[in-house]
């Protein structure tokens, strides 16, 4: 399991004047209806979009345009979002609007193993320190154990720092003797002193390789006893992140998926004094972050927003905010303007920018 905090790249939509009906379901979808609404608002035929189209170099028939805006189908091929990408110019709303409302990939069928497992530390772009962390600790069990359900929930106190994760994992013994979870955690370069990691159920914490300077760890947590072929276990553990006043500010949290896993949800909870302006979710296949599909995301009045994605990985799914100016005055601390964090091969993320891997 890693925690990570560089951020990947993806940006958030930029507010621009729509009108409000367009705008109110480019905030929060569905899909088909907001693809409508801006059709409808262009004034343009399908015939005249395909057209169109065509002069940017981009093939789509009439009837796929069709099947979008009634929702019985929905673009998710490479060249069906490219295509996409340059409908919203065409329909003149801002880009990545309809591209944010569709959210991860629909599962298809069984998936299937494909037999080629990724290296731990290929999701962190092959980190040499991070590589060197993980000759320290038993990576032996980390292929055998099989991703069924993981749960993070992510605490976000009021002066905008991840504060704490708390990570309840179910896991699946594919050989005999599966002990451990590898955790992978890298923190903000701000604060001098590692997180904290405490194991809550059926696991402790076993040996720790960190490098202070690179400010990242890998642990072992430790299972109470071995597992048996098919045999599965429900795990918890906690990542708490010290509390500093020059702490940075967080502004995502993700996990980098080693391997698929059925269900992921991803929970982070604001202080209700201090919510972000807006919120998405975001993810990308492995190695290849300019197939990020976003999906706008709401946070409650109490200050909850989640994120849930089926028969995910290999690859990166999190969520992302913006936060609202801060207006310094003489009775209060400026705060700090960014923060990171980060977790291990089966990676939770945090702060400024933190991933988890798994």
């Amino acid at each position: 399991m890693t925690i990570a905090a560089s951020r990947p790249d993806y940006g958030l939509a930029r507010p621009v004047t729509v009108r409000p009906e367009l705008a109110r379901l480019l905030a929060g979808g569905p899909f088909p209806e907001a693809l409508r609404a801006a059709i409808k608002g262009s004034g343009l035929s399908l015939d005249r979009i395909q057209h169109r189209l065509q002069l940017r170099g981009i093939t789509i028939s009439v009837a796929t345009l069709s099947y979008w805006q009634s929702g019985r189908r929905r673009p998710e091929r490479p060249e069906s979002l490219d295509a996409l990408r340059h409908l919203e110019a065409v329909l003149r709303v801002p880009p990545n609007a309809l591209t944010a409302l569709l959210g991860p990939p629909r599962p298809r069928g069984r998936r299937r193993h494909t037999g080629r497992l990724l290296p731990l530390d290929v999701l962190w772009g092959s980190n040499a320190t991070l590589s060197t962390l993980l000759t320290r600790v038993n990576t032996s069990c980390d292929g055998i154990l099989a991703r069924i359900s993981q749960h993070d929930r992510c605490s976000v106190n009021a002066q905008r720092q991840l504060h704490a994760v708390r990570v309840s994992q179910v896991l699946r013994a594919e050989q005999d003797g599966a002990d451990r979870w590898i955790l992978v955690y890298d923190w903000e370069a701000s604060t001098v002193d590692a997180p904290q990691i405490v194991g809550l159920r059926n696991c402790r914490l076993g040996r720790v390789a960190a490098d202070h300077d690179a400010h990242i760890l890998v642990a072992e947590m430790v299972f109470d006893r071995p597992l048996a072929t098919g045999e599965t276990l429900i795990m918890e553990y906690e990542v708490i992140n010290p509390v500093s006043s020059h702490g940075t500010t967080a502004d995502s949290y993700f996990r980098r998926l080693r391997l698929p896993v059925r269900d992921y949800v991803l929970e982070v909870q604001f202080d209700t004094d201090n919510l972000p302006l807006r919120c998405q979710q975001f993810s990308s296949p492995a190695g290849d972050v300019r197939m990020a599909r976003r999906r706008n995301l709401t946070v409650s009045p109490t200050g909850e927003v989640h994120a849930v994605a089926l028969g995910v990985g290999p690859g990166l799914f999190g969520i992302e905010w913006d936060w609202p100016p801060v207006i310094p005055s003489p009775a209060t601390e400026r705060l700090p303007l960014r923060q990171n964090t980060a977790v291990s091969p089966n990676t939770v993320a945090q702060s400024g920018n933190t991933s988890v891997h798994n």
